[in-house]
């Protein structure tokens, strides 16, 4: 149990604090290409994972009638939410991306009670008020007379979007689609759909020429998206799931501790007390839902 727990306590660390790394990946990478690349990395690690004889069995051919989902998953859950991803963190905070994507959980929660049918509670919707408050603390820096609002901040809100209609579109295909098979399938089409978009969205096209800098991108893309993946997978059969709920809300405060160790930026009272108001909303008002924020898919 003890092993199991400091496993998920490392991927929640990892998670958080891609946050960080992608603010430092986009300074040497334009947005558009980073997607690009590192959904070619991932689908390398994810061929090679199938290859596997223990996950090669699990990988199936996909039936006619799911391939348009499976297309718009790749698209929108794949290739948006990852170019938008970088797209907001050129301007935006990585700690305010962070809250902000923590918010998820609560809109998929809503997505549920409209596609899925379930049940819409009033412990959600006074979640929903609690965790707002918090970001428009977060996002006005404590004052609450005025608010400027980044427009890296805004592609942000764009990746929480797409990122809660891919967690419901998974749990939807999961139901007839292996996991692993669902996630190869989905990154492959996210990759080949970011291919011409690299060449025409970026301008300029920036692309770095150190070897640390093709590293650091390759390696969080397979930790990240690959290997924090699977282990998260693989432990979180053996921890309590409100516990596991919990440790995952503890990202945005990873993202602070990461920005101020590799960015050297400080972390501001506004922040903190924004994200009690972000974390304690969303706990509150998904305490019922914890089932449904899996890890199937990138990040």
């Amino acid at each position: 149990m003890v092993k199991a727990y400091t496993w998920v306590t490392f991927c929640v660390v990892v998670w958080g604090s891609n946050f960080v790394f992608g603010k430092i990946l986009v300074q040497d990478f334009s947005p558009t290409l980073l997607t690009s690349l590192r959904l070619f990395f991932i689908v390398l690690f994810l061929i090679g994972l199938s290859s596997n004889k223990i996950y090669f069995k699990r990988i199936k051919r996909l039936n006619k009638t799911n391939l348009p989902a499976i297309f718009f998953l790749g698209v929108i859950g794949v290739f948006i939410n990852q170019w938008s991803f970088f797209v907001g963190l050129q301007t935006a905070d990585p700690t305010t991306a962070a809250l902000i994507l923590a918010t998820t959980p609560i809109l998929t929660g809503f997505l549920a009670a409209i596609f899925l049918k379930e049940k819409l509670t009033i412990r959600m919707l006074m979640g929903s008020i609690v965790a707002i408050l918090g970001i428009y603390f977060v996002v006005a820096k404590g004052s609450l007379s005025s608010i400027d609002i980044d427009k890296g901040i805004i592609w942000i809100v764009v990746t929480m979007i797409t990122f809660a209609i891919m967690i419901i579109m998974t749990r939807m295909l999961s139901k007839s689609i292996d996991p692993l098979t669902l996630t190869l399938y989905s990154n492959t089409v996210g990759f080949i759909v970011s291919i011409p978009f690299a060449f025409s969205l970026d301008n300029p096209l920036r692309v770095s020429v150190e070897i640390s800098d093709w590293a650091f991108l390759i390696g969080t893309a397979v930790v990240v998206h690959g290997i924090a993946t699977l282990i998260w997978n693989i432990n979180i059969r053996h921890v309590d799931a409100s516990k596991a709920s919990i440790l995952s809300n503890l990202e945005p405060f990873v993202a602070m501790l990461m920005g101020l160790i590799l960015l050297y930026k400080p972390i501001t009272g506004a922040e903190i007390l924004g994200s009690l108001f972000i974390v304690g909303g969303v706990i509150l008002s998904t305490y019922q839902r914890k089932k449904l924020y899996n890890r199937t898919g990138v990040r």
